[in-house]
């Protein structure tokens, strides 16, 4: 009898069509802050953590692709839109997933800034801290969000049958 693989850390899109999971600690984590990263997550910087393919498995669905460049190609969820990686054409053996799109975001710790020539002065840490903040709860949306449904997948895995409730 084979032993399976346990995975260390796992995450997927907001709608739940692609989960996936990595069986070691990432290599690297980092933000760049490029102007193609910047576009392709739709944000300031994008956060990543980099791991090699024979330990990583994309566990359901298959990610919609995008050659965003003649050196890379960014993944991403078909149905829900989600970025879920970055991967260099010449470097196949590692691939880069998008912090937000793990289950545990907060347990990677940052190792590296990269392109910091196309960083945003208003989104230095410094500006920030200085900023009001609050909780979600505090926000001023359009409407009650206490009575809100949540249809985004959760953050651990689910059988494939996993459906969000109806709205």
């Amino acid at each position: 009898m084979s032993e399976q693989r346990q995975p260390v850390l796992t995450g997927g899109c907001q709608c739940g069509a692609i989960r996936y999971a990595f069986y070691a600690q990432p290599d690297r984590v980092g933000i760049c802050h490029c102007r193609m990263c910047q576009k392709a997550v739709g944000g300031p910087f994008k956060p990543w953590a980099n791991v090699r393919l024979a330990n990583f498995a994309w566990t359901r669905g298959t990610p919609g692709r995008f050659r965003s460049s003649s050196a890379a190609e960014r993944g991403f969820c078909p149905r829900c839109g989600t970025p879920l990686y970055f991967a260099y054409v010449k470097r196949p053996d590692s691939i880069s997933i998008t912090v937000g799109s793990l289950d545990t975001p907060g347990v990677p710790q940052l190792t590296q800034v990269d392109g910091i020539e196309s960083r945003l002065a208003n989104f230095d840490p410094t500006v920030l801290a200085s900023l009001p903040a609050r909780p979600t709860s505090e926000g001023s949306p359009p409407e009650d969000l206490s009575h809100m449904v949540n249809f985004q997948h959760p953050d651990h895995d689910t059988p494939p049958d996993w459906r969000p409730p109806e709205g």
